[in-house]
């Protein structure tokens, strides 16, 4: 779908990847395919991470908290600017749905790869973006969006109109910061004090309003992309209702809940939101879907997604070369009717946590880090072994897709990935991830938001001896048989003798406890 003299056409000449971990390797790696130069920001504590020996050049910022490096948006351009850089990838996270770093951005003569500050700043405000979509037609949950000022008689009056329960939810907010969940007019009160109190905590912005609940409702959304030229179109959707703490952790396309024409609606109302919007670049305009087949708008994400790997699976399209293409001003190489869906694709999030407690966050050095392979998966990661993950960002370390001919297979090839996922020093949740994938409504396709908490998926944490005994025996193998063979070997007598590689199982997540 994209001509040959586009892909060979040189762009840009170097692009900043203001980002780090498994989202700037992987920005990278298009970028400099496209033969543009990759310039990577490093923290002190990322001085030999993963993106920065990838890159061909390297902005060092002195500290180690977000707060010091990684989000100092007008100390990141003077220094790209400095270097030549003429364009910046925002990534996901950090400053990626900054209306003001875009800004800046612009202000220095570099291109920022993603959409208008303007329309980055509306769409972070939720009452503005729904109010929008509401004026071009895009279904919307029921609500109020009134102010802090509103007396609170109002408030319950509109309440009782929405019915009950309901959501309060942070004007600003996302992640499930500053949102209460509402059963009954008594709760209302103290949730609607306590979501401001969080919200201005976390935005600054108290501002809340309230939103019909939607029992078990699947999260599904749509990327988008514009360009410059008007023309704007869908990638088709994401299944995304496996969720732990509002957060998404494993999902898919085609989603399993959609038939042609649902698919074709929803496909129409996200393009409708881009067009209301003036978007361009890529984002995603994300959906909930009743139980009994309706869908309303939630929100729109002005920035590449996490969970993009599975669109690119089933479009054979680089996201990444879209959006600097469009950056550069060239048009989208393909309309809608151009597009189409094949096979199908998942996602698993690896995190290093603990299931076992609470998802508590790990820390430690990756003594043993063998991902799976084979035909059809892919991994986006921003660790390798002997790699430190800290305390101070974000835990995840791979985003392990594969893709099928069809969901059957592709949950098998999932699962069989998964068992062979090992992951040595810190906590992880790959045996968690994989006993989702396994759990007979996952594979019936029953998915909706509140999944975990209905099931109680639980694993068991190892105790350090295990892991200790799995290492040395894991080691012991690798040394006798020389290779990562899965073929068993035998001894004189011909009985097959023990080595890991044979087993897939319980050894394959465990951890070294510091």
């Amino acid at each position: 779908m994209q001509s040959e003299g586009t892909v060979q056409q040189r762009l840009f000449n170097k692009i900043l990847v203001a980002n780090r971990g498994e989202i700037a390797v992987r920005v990278m790696k298009t970028v400099q395919e496209m033969g543009i130069q990759a310039v990577a920001l490093a923290s002190d504590a990322d001085l030999q991470a993963e993106h920065v020996r990838q890159a061909d050049a390297v902005i060092h910022l002195p500290g180690e908290k977000p707060a010091d490096t990684y989000l100092q948006g007008e100390k990141i351009v003077q220094l790209a600017k400095a270097m030549g850089v003429d364009a910046v990838h925002p990534g996901y996270g950090f400053l990626s749905e900054n209306a003001n770093f875009a800004e800046a951005c612009q202000a220095a003569g570099i291109t920022f790869i993603g959409p208008s500050p303007q329309v980055i700043r509306d769409m972070g405000d939720k009452i503005i973006a729904k109010t929008l979509m509401q004026q071009a037609g895009v279904p919307v949950v029921p609500g109020w969006a009134g102010n802090l000022e509103t007396d609170f008689s109002q408030i319950e009056k509109e309440a009782e109109r929405i019915g009950y329960p309901l959501l309060v939810k942070a004007a600003a907010g996302g992640g499930g910061k500053g949102m209460r969940l509402v059963h009954s007019p008594q709760e209302l009160e103290g949730a609607f004090a306590a979501a401001a109190r969080e919200a201005q905590s976390a935005f600054g912005d108290a501002r809340v309003f309230l939103e019909k609940y939607i029992t078990k409702p699947r999260h599904v959304e749509f990327q988008i992309f514009g360009d410059s030229q008007g023309n704007g179109v869908h990638l088709f959707e994401r299944e995304c209702s496996i969720q732990r703490r509002h957060q998404k952790i494993i999902e898919e396309s085609p989603s399993p809940a959609l038939n042609a024409d649902l698919r074709e609606r929803m496909g129409s109302a996200a393009v409708k939101a881009a067009q209301a919007m003036g978007y361009t670049n890529a984002g995603t305009v994300e959906f909930i879907v009743s139980e009994s087949g309706e869908f309303y708008f939630l929100e729109v994400n002005t920035r590449l997604q996490v969970e993009h790997p599975v669109t690119e699976m089933i479009t054979q399209l680089d996201l990444v070369r879209l959006q600097i293409q469009v950056a550069a001003g060239l048009p989208l190489p393909f309309q809608q009717a151009d597009l189409r869906q094949t096979g199908h694709a998942l996602e698993c999030r690896i995190y290093a946590e603990d299931p076992a407690r609470n998802f508590m966050p790990g820390i430690g050095k990756l003594a043993f880090y063998r991902p799976p392979s084979g035909p059809f998966i892919r991994l986006d990661s921003g660790v390798r072994e002997g790699s430190e993950v800290t305390v101070h960002y974000d835990p995840m370390l791979a985003k392990l897709i594969v893709w099928g001919p069809d969901r059957s297979a592709a949950l098998q090839k999932m699962s069989w990935a998964l068992s062979r996922f090992v992951v040595l020093g810190v906590p992880n949740n790959v045996e968690y991830l994989k006993a989702i994938v396994d759990h007979p409504a996952f594979v019936a396709g029953q998915l909706h938001t509140h999944f975990l908490d209905e099931h109680g998926i639980t694993v068991r944490t190892p105790e350090p001896s295990e892991a200790v005994w799995a290492l040395g025996t894991l080691s012991a193998s690798l040394l006798q048989n020389g290779s990562h063979s899965n073929a068993a070997k035998s001894d004189e007598s011909g009985q097959a003798l023990f080595t890991p590689w044979q087993q897939g199982g319980a050894w394959r997540a465990l951890s070294c406890q510091k």
